[in-house]
């Protein structure tokens, strides 16, 4: 097989074997990174959306489930390892990536651990029975969230369009996804809702994750989260709805690791996501990138749940 340029660019975080999905949209083929470890069911990871967004948070997650399950972590379009083509991201088009995903690399997956928005797109895959008469689905959404940071701040929906479209222009748009990556920027912003450790955010780390939004084409996706354009749900009604038709089904299983530390306006979701019957309830004490920073901790409660 004849290995492409950006193939050779990905290299395994998670002491796994990095493996490519060629997927096409809208008569255009791309090439999304994954990674596997372990041996065992399958069992998938999804990373939350961010500017940063990569499956090497989830590497300590990984881990604990690589003992027991063959682990699957996932680059979404356009964020960490995968191809970042100026597309129009939309929740659309990550419902078919995923949808396509599990049937052609992780088919009947024992379990799905999906971490901030990653939550709502695995309830909607949950919803549409893509694993009905397989087995059965297994859900732990990590501190889940489905408003993107200007929804959740209030803003219209005017402004969110406008910024994503100045952040669409070649100049304009580069200055301002600069300003929003800038590292000083990435350090508040991990101070102010990501990591409750602050002794964490070294001048090292704070690099690596500026690195990470340094990719060509790296300003698409994310301003299409920030913007809300790839919020799973439109309102509370519909997150509400689609969790209680998942956990209705007696072939699924669902478990919501709370963020005792989240921003107000997302621990209200995931209150109100973790209040509903039928889904089992941890909390942690991080905020929104708890994930990562109580990846062991997660990876304990995730270990429990899919082997249960």
């Amino acid at each position: 097989m004849t290995v492409s340029p950006y193939q050779e660019l990905t290299r395994p975080t998670l002491g796994g074997q990095v493996q490519h999905y060629d997927w096409t949209y809208q008569g255009q083929t791309v090439t999304l990174a994954y990674e596997t470890s372990g041996a065992g069911p399958m069992v998938l990871l999804l990373p939350a959306f961010s500017t940063v967004s990569t499956r090497a948070e989830l590497a300590q997650i990984a881990q604990v489930l690589a003992s027991q399950f063959q682990v699957i972590a996932l680059d979404w379009l356009g964020f960490g390892d995968s191809e970042r083509p100026a597309f129009t991201y939309k929740r659309s088009l990550y419902q078919a990536l995923l949808k396509d995903f599990v049937q052609n690399c992780c088919p009947g997956p024992a379990g799905i651990l999906a971490a901030g928005h990653g939550a709502g797109y695995a309830l909607h895959l949950a919803q549409n029975h893509l694993t009905q008469n397989q087995i059965s689905t297994r859900l732990l959404l990590v501190a889940p969230t489905w408003k993107g940071p200007l929804r959740a701040m209030g803003a219209p929906g005017w402004l969110a369009a406008s910024l994503r479209r100045l952040v669409g222009l070649p100049i304009v748009g580069s200055a301002l996804y600069g300003a929003n990556t800038h590292p000083a920027f990435l350090k508040w912003m991990y101070q102010r809702h990501v990591f409750v450790d602050q002794t964490r955010l070294t001048p090292t780390f704070i690099q690596q994750r500026h690195r990470i939004t340094q990719q060509p084409g790296a300003r698409f996706a994310p301003a299409a989260f920030v913007t809300a354009a790839l919020d799973p749900m439109r309102d509370r009604t519909e997150w509400l709805q689609i969790a209680t038709a998942v956990t209705a089904d007696p072939n699924n299983s669902v478990r919501v690791i709370l963020a005792d530390q989240a921003p107000p306006q997302s621990k209200a979701e995931m209150q109100a996501l973790s209040e509903l019957p039928g889904i089992q309830t941890d909390h942690l004490p991080g905020a929104l990138g708890l994930y990562e920073e109580y990846g062991a901790e997660v990876g304990a409660i995730a270990l429990a749940h899919f082997q249960a």
